[in-house]
């Protein structure tokens, strides 16, 4: 394969730490597993947490820092979210490889430790059928390999599992680690990004780095080295906040028709209606003038349209129950009816 040209390739992975040392805002974490890597001791590890903030970096970089190069296919097995991970992968594929024996021994300043690596990322997509089925394969073959589970949420990882190994929670990013990688990035790729949009991005991305430096290499391929809040906004497909406030506003007033023509404008732009229930979602909690039974009324609606939705109901009639039930909350209307499937 030609090698990948410089301008066309992706920045998180570009800029993604290549040691455990360089993992931003995770220190405990990263302070037992350099430990680890001294002894070369690895024992089956869990890593949790909210998304983009190194938890695959981290298991990607044990496995650089353990093996050379030449050895890495040979000893590390990567398996994310786009292979199919059923009980039928794990009988064959993933125990074919934890079955092969390797040797050991220092090699061109690697440690080389005699067992192989399993990285399963978004660990708890996979059944739990495919979760109990590994449960023998890590018994039988502990001595020659070392499985690596990455997940976002540990409740959906089976108890047998998340018990044999050592847990590590990793933390959202604060807006001062985020900020400071974004700065070293626009320093490296000659941006300018002002301190409202480098504000602006940190709360669009809300904590996940992965997806601030997705933003920020989309808006410089749109716009050019010079990029400003509007423009990061526009590339993260976050609604504008007045049309947001137009929404919950016309709410406020109890003038359905008044409601039903912010609904029929937010379609119309295409806005996706998850999106700004997440949003109506932010700007109800924060809201002072509103009491807590209403907030609680409200939210109750919000999370039933987002059931509707991702079972596939219409985005238009979702958006307007919502938006009618929000109004009668306010207005202390009676609750007569909700928007189903």
């Amino acid at each position: 394969m030609a090698p990948l040209l410089q301008s066309s390739q992706p920045w998180v992975e570009k800029y993604r730490p290549k040691q455990v040392k360089d993992v931003a805002h995770q220190d405990e974490v990263v302070r037992v597993v350099t430990n680890t890597l001294e002894t070369t001791n690895c024992p089956h590890m869990l890593f949790y947490g909210p998304p983009g903030t190194g938890k695959t970096t981290t298991a990607l970089a044990i496995a650089h820092q353990l093996f050379r190069p030449e050895l890495y296919k040979s000893r590390v097995l990567e398996l994310n979210a786009s292979d199919d991970r059923g009980i039928n992968v794990v009988r064959t594929k993933i125990k074919n490889f934890a079955a092969a024996a390797v040797g050991s021994g220092r090699q061109g300043g690697y440690p080389c430790p005699p067992y192989k690596i399993i990285i399963l990322d978004e660990a708890d997509s996979m059944t739990e059928d495919a979760q109990n089925a590994l449960r023998r394969t890590m018994e039988t073959y502990s001595k020659v390999t070392r499985f690596f589970f990455i997940c976002n949420y540990i409740s959906r990882i089976i108890e047998p599992l998340a018990s044999r190994c050592a847990k590590f929670r990793f933390k959202p990013l604060t807006d001062e680690v985020m900020s400071s990688r974004i700065s070293y990035i626009c320093r490296e790729e000659g941006l300018n990004l002002d301190s409202k949009a480098l504000s602006t991005l940190s709360s669009i991305s809300q904590g996940d780095l992965r997806q601030a430096i997705t933003y920020l290499q989309g808006a410089a391929r749109l716009f050019g080295s010079s990029i400003s809040s509007k423009d990061l906004i526009r590339v993260s497909g976050v609604i504008p906040g007045e049309d947001v406030q137009a929404l919950f506003s016309a709410c406020k007033s109890g003038n359905f028709d008044l409601a039903e023509k912010e609904v029929g404008s937010i379609i119309a732009e295409g806005y996706p209606v998850s999106q700004m229930l997440s949003q109506l979602y932010d700007m109800v909690v924060e809201a002072d003038d509103v009491s807590d039974e209403q907030k609680a009324i409200i939210c109750k609606k919000f999370a039933e349209a987002d059931k509707c939705l991702v079972d596939g109901a219409g985005e238009y009639l979702q958006l307007l129950g919502v938006a009618s039930n929000t109004m009668r909350a306010l207005c202390n209307m009676p609750q007569e009816f909700s928007f189903g499937n």
